[in-house]
């Protein structure tokens, strides 16, 4: 739930600059688990991961599509800017359905706990 929300402001602030000129979008690099739920990288805890792209800064990563013209990508502005409002909201969407998601599971699992030690 913490990498949703700390997602949700990475993203508004893409939004927020969309007009700055030579201003790249910034994601979060998702959390990877192995079978078991525990951390991939075999450490105990969850760090996160740097990216290898061209424009990265701890923890963030620059949108490697932007820039081209191919099917999913979207020309870079004449001020250098490569926010698209319409696939940043398309994420925070997502992002916001995620959040839910995870808090709707969250709360199922606390009820089912709190029903077997009978305190429901």
């Amino acid at each position: 739930m913490q990498w949703h929300h700390e997602r949700q402001r990475v993203l508004a602030e893409n939004v927020a600059n969309s007009d700055t000129p030579n201003f790249r979008p910034h994601d979060l690099v998702e959390p990877r688990f192995d079978a078991q739920g525990g951390n991939a990288s075999g450490g105990a805890t969850l760090a996160m991961i740097r990216p290898t792209s061209g424009q990265s800064i701890a923890g963030f990563e620059a949108f490697s599509h932007f820039g081209q013209n191919g099917n999913g990508g979207f020309q870079t502005r004449p001020a250098g800017n490569a926010v698209s409002l319409e696939d940043q909201m398309l994420q925070v969407s997502a992002n916001q359905i995620d959040y839910a998601a995870a808090t709707s599971l969250y709360s199922r699992s606390l009820r089912l706990l709190k029903m077997a030690v009978g305190k429901a």
